[in-house]
């Protein structure tokens, strides 16, 4: 049996170790520096150098590494060893302030979007104690920021703390307005993280899988998600086993993993942590992410983390669950017993909306990826078009507000249940919306277009600017005005910003036509549709200015990122182009041959004998035509991807792989899909749909 508070946070080099570890004075020092952002000096880093060492070699560590974000979206590390030589052919084991607080990896092998030659190598790690270490087999993890010699962010991880900065300086100073007693205000997160399992042996027989994360060719099976039987069914064997090792692994890593379960489609499935700061948040998602990966594995299966990796069933997400608080616990998106008069709520919720509206475009483009791409707008996630979810209630109490009007909540009404021994229970205020890209669920906004591979460090990095770009617009409107006037003030304000960003608040369906091809276009609100469309707004002049402004960005940086991005999206796109040219004319079109000679030896002994030979006729030419498709249009792909390659400014190659390589790729795929219902499974060369998806224990 597990003992699970024991367990939890064994492997994390946290508060309570680092209290027993260190000198009173020392423990002092590090919470003080970590709380005001003063470097520590060096003889209080060697000691804590030391202690973690120390631990970690307990832990059975003979390794570090500074774990950072790179701009790949993938956690990069490269591992020391302890071991210092000593005179005699001896070695002791040392861990020094100066190797704890910076490293110095090879930042020419990098992304840095144009703004480091590769020549220039030189690049800087550098310790991040917001975020605990951790021991993973052998070696001592080190969260770490990453930078170039010059200065330059490279990293994932520097924004997100910059902007977390940004949001809760402007936070403290509006509760303060309010009377709220506070020294810091945190944005927290709490994101939910969707995946598939396959068998790791249909797995390694896909190409596809291995090569681009999806399926590029596949048709669909006669059962998919159909009869809604996958969502919260029961987990089979298998897997339960796979969650509960995976459990076990976050836990002792300080992960809050707190519900799992079955999700829409088949074999899809959803880990869900509690919610906890935005940039320990992101750490844990990312050792999620990989903790998934690697325990899959040791069951025999794979974690897919594509966010479609099958045509036709729901993709996977990754909801973000964003809110913001203050050191004395108070949630600023609370809205207490009585929503209608708490004014503070009500402020911080108008500079959502504000935010929101203002700044959809840094919304969206923090969400553009290429294989995100496949899966907003298609009915499972959220369309291209962001808006703001409300509820009832709370859209009821800012019409109020709009109109001049008193708010009359209605009595809370009771769900009777009807049998005795079941106690009847109240509704909720509202609903909840799952259609919505950004929906308020009661003390936070949910997130819901982020895709399952994405890093979250980015949309939070855009969600903390764009509330402290309202916020501090509030914040200066309400500074001057006198303690008699302040209420009056506060309600002016909510109400101008609501009639002026309304637009931005819809609580229909966000997949109906009207909504998508009338309305939100009646509205003003952009949409989006594809990476290529997005990531310029990087470098749109006023966005530049906002991330200037909170220090998050210069813009070379939003210039770089966006360079960065879209090459990421480009060679995403040609390795899926190349892979598919490569399986079709290596795999599929002999498969094909092979079976239409066995055809055609059956047409020629039934013609021979003076039988009929329909079937096998039929068949044969059906396939022969889809054939000779298949191999045109093969051909013509690959010509398209190596004139893709020659097109030199990245804006437009990005713009030509989108419209016309990833079309071109769509026939070649309903052309082989049809060939696939044609040709007999045993000689098929590819695992089917329904082989994948309804694998056995």
């Amino acid at each position: 049996m597990i003992n699970v508070p024991e367990l939890f946070g064994s492997m994390v080099f946290n508060d309570k170790e680092m209290k027993a570890r260190l000198s009173a004075e020392t423990y002092k020092a590090l919470k003080t520096a970590i709380s005001s952002d003063k470097a520590l000096s060096p003889k209080l880093a060697d000691e804590i150098a030391e202690a973690m060492k120390e631990w970690a070699i307990e832990k059975g560590a003979t390794h570090y590494t500074h774990w950072f974000q790179p701009m790949t979206g993938l956690p990069a590390e490269k591992h020391d060893s302890f071991i210092d030589p000593q005179e005699g052919g001896s070695v002791i084991m040392t861990f020094k302030g100066k190797e704890l607080i910076k490293g110095e990896p090879d930042a020419s092998s990098f992304p840095s979007g144009g703004m480091r030659e590769t020549a220039e190598a030189r690049g800087y790690t550098t310790w991040d104690p917001t975020s605990y270490a951790f021991v993973i087999g052998t070696t001592l993890y080190i969260p770490t920021c990453f930078v170039s010699y010059t200065g330059e962010v490279l990293d994932k991880k520097t924004p997100l703390l910059r902007s977390m900065a940004a949001v809760g300086k402007v936070a403290v100073k509006l509760a303060r307005l309010f009377g709220v007693k506070c020294n810091s205000v945190k944005a927290t997160v709490g994101p939910e993280q969707e995946y598939f399992l396959i068998d790791k042996k249909l797995y390694n027989s896909r190409k596809d899988l291995i090569y681009t994360g999806r399926t590029l060719f596949g048709a669909a099976p006669p059962k998919g998600q159909e009869l809604e039987d996958q969502y919260f069914g029961a987990i089979r064997t298998r897997v339960l086993s796979f969650m509960e090792d995976v459990d076990r692994q976050l836990w002792a890593l300080g992960v809050n993993a707190k519900t799992r379960h079955n999700e829409v489609a088949p074999s899809q499935h959803e880990l869900a942590p509690v919610y906890e700061s935005i940039n320990v948040a992101t750490d844990h998602n990312l050792l999620t992410m990989e903790v998934l990966k690697r325990t899959a594995e040791k069951h025999g299966l794979a974690c897919l983390l594509h966010e479609k990796p099958f045509k036709g069933v729901n993709g996977s997400g990754k909801h973000n669950n964003w809110s913001i608080s203050t050191d004395t616990g108070v949630n600023l998106l609370s809205p207490g017993k009585d929503p209608a008069n708490n004014l503070l709520f009500l402020t911080v919720i108008t500079a959502v909306i504000e935010a929101v509206h203002k700044h959809s475009d840094l919304l969206r483009l923090s969400v553009a990826s290429a294989g995100n791409d496949h899966r907003l707008g298609a009915n499972e996630a959220p369309p291209a078009i962001i808006s703001v979810y409300l509820g009832d209630q709370l859209k009821a109490i800012f019409d109020a507000i709009e109109e001049g009007k008193t708010y009359k909540a209605g009595k809370a009404s009771k769900i009777e249940m009807g049998v005795d021994v079941i106690p009847d229970f109240e509704k909720d205020n509202s609903d909840r919306n799952r259609t919505s890209p950004f929906a308020f669920t009661g003390n936070k906004f949910e997130f819901r277009a982020l895709g399952s591979s994405l890093n979250i460090g980015c949309p939070n990095v855009m969600i903390n600017v764009a509330v402290a770009d309202a916020i501090e617009r509030m914040v200066n409107i309400l500074s001057d005005v006198k303690a008699e006037d302040f209420e009056a003030a506060v309600r002016k304000l909510i109400r101008d910003t609501y009639k002026e960003h309304k637009a931005i608040v819809f609580n229909g369906n966000n997949y109906s036509e009207e909504w998508i091809n009338v309305e939100s276009k009646k509205r003003g609100l952009p949409e989006i549709k594809s990476t290529p469309d997005a990531l310029p707004y990087y470098t749109k002049p006023e966005n530049v200015e906002l991330f200037k402004h909170f220090g998050i960005f210069s813009e070379r940086e939003c210039e770089a990122r966006k360079n960065i991005l879209l090459e990421q999206y480009a060679k995403v796109i040609n390795i899926e182009a190349h892979t598919m040219y490569k399986m079709t004319a290596k795999q599929i079109l002999p498969a094909c041959a092979e079976f239409m000679n066995v055809l055609s030896e059956s047409v020629k002994s039934k013609k021979d004998l003076g039988m009929s030979y329909d079937y096998e006729g039929s068949v044969l030419y059906k396939i022969s035509r889809l054939v000779d498709k298949a191999y045109a249009q093969n051909n013509e792909l690959e010509e398209l991807r190596r004139t893709a390659s020659n097109i030199s400014g990245i804006e437009e190659q990005t713009k030509y792989l989108h419209d016309t390589v990833l079309a071109h790729m769509d026939s070649l795929r309903d052309t082989v899909d049809q060939l696939e219902l044609l040709v007999s499974s045993d000689y098929w060369p590819l695992p089917s749909y329904g082989d994948m998806l309804f694998y056995q224990d």
